[in-house]
């Protein structure tokens, strides 16, 4: 397996662990942003359209960046009734087929999909149907196509690193 892959996946491996960490923020202005709506409302009796739609982005924002990251770091949904007690070949074996028939065509079927979606978004520059809401709606939708990115260059990465554990000569 050429060094100059393996580089490639630490690469998008460090460039995934940066992008989570950083969506791993939205998380705490959401809770910031919720506990400011409460006391407006509770205390003062006003309320904001413009904060409450910015919960929504944030909690849309968290998923949709970190996934990713979770992928990465073994968060995902797996069924572990063969892969658990598997041997590190045979997982894998696993995870390259996992990539190449589930993780690449949902990626590309999600990016492709959504861009006629996200490109209307952009050229009329949509924004909330609330009159106080938030003129932001192209770029919330725009996290789609961006998710479908940054989990096939993850699929890339875990593909790298399974390729190279089924490349690697097994002693005999």
């Amino acid at each position: 397996m050429p060094s100059r892959l393996v580089r490639l996946a630490d690469l998008i491996d460090r460039f995934t662990r940066a992008v989570g960490q950083a969506a791993m923020w939205c998380a705490l202005a959401m809770v910031a942003v919720q506990f400011a709506v409460v006391v407006m409302r509770y205390a003062f009796g006003v309320g904001s359209i413009w904060l409450q739609e910015l919960i929504i982005y944030e909690h849309a924002a968290l998923f949709m960046l970190a996934a990713a990251w979770t992928l990465q770091v073994g968060g995902h949904v797996r069924v572990d009734i063969f892969y658990a007690g598997a041997q590190p070949r045979t997982k894998a074996w696993i995870d390259l087929a996992g990539a190449l028939v589930f993780l690449f065509p949902f990626a590309i079927a999600l990016a492709w999909l959504s861009w006629p979606y996200v490109a209307r978004s952009w050229a009329i520059l949509e924004r909330s149907r609330e009159a106080s809401g938030l003129p932001l709606v192209f770029l919330l939708k725009t996290l789609i196509p961006v998710l479908a990115l940054l989990l096939g260059l993850q699929g890339v990465a875990q593909a790298i690193r399974a390729w190279a554990v089924i490349a690697t000569p097994t002693p005999c």
